[in-house]
């Protein structure tokens, strides 16, 4: 991972948002593989600590806080902020749109409503996604089960959940993820779509 320029590449971008449990991190590494359209999953960078079984530089960019302040105060970043109110900051790399551009892809970008409402001022032709569940109650239920955060992480989550859903309508689309196959299915077209239209 280099620290590359801070001119943002002309590309238009894929935005996939939902709050923690919607299933988006699934749905965008199907979409990878499944979409008609060329995709290029941009890998975030965090200040948390990798969980059990992520890999660096697949799943995130593991950064200490030191250089992730330093990337943040070059202009490395696309967008990033610290989300959940847990100390953490994330972020899209400008270099990532690059890499994208390089092998003819668009750019997906899987990130939380502040960095989309970021992306689209600084970014000219974007296609967003909002992905949620059929019922609220859904998002406790499924990070309770992934089981891979503390009691008060979850309650934090499902807070900003709530707040993150007032902004849904700010989306292109609002996909509801109560069946896997039909929501990538339903994203992927909608790209094909977009990018049809010569806007890619």
């Amino acid at each position: 991972m280099a620290g590359g320029s801070t001119d943002i590449p002309d590309v238009p971008v894929v935005i996939i948002s939902g709050p923690s449990g919607s299933g988006k991190s699934t749905i965008v590494n199907r979409l990878i593989r499944v979409c008609p359209v060329r995709l290029y999953k941009c890998v975030s960078a965090t200040t948390r600590p990798p969980r059990p079984g992520e890999v660096d530089g697949e799943d995130y960019y593991f950064l200490t806080p030191e250089e992730f302040e330093r990337r943040r105060q070059a202009g490395a970043f696309l967008e990033c902020e610290q989300v959940h109110n847990l100390g953490h900051w994330y972020g899209t790399l400008i270099d990532e749109l690059r890499k994208a551009r390089q092998q003819k892809a668009i750019p997906v970008l899987e990130i939380d409503v502040q960095g989309a409402v970021k992306v689209r001022r600084r970014v000219p032709r974007v296609l967003s996604f909002f992905v949620r569940t059929p019922s609220d109650r859904e998002y406790a239920d499924r990070l309770r089960q992934r089981n891979t955060d503390a009691p008060e992480v979850i309650e934090k989550r499902l807070k900003t959940a709530l707040e993150e859903l007032k902004l849904a309508d700010r989306y292109d689309y609002q996909i509801v993820n109560d069946d896997l196959d039909r929501a990538v299915s339903e994203i992927a077209e909608r790209i094909a779509q977009w990018e049809g239209r010569g806007i890619a």
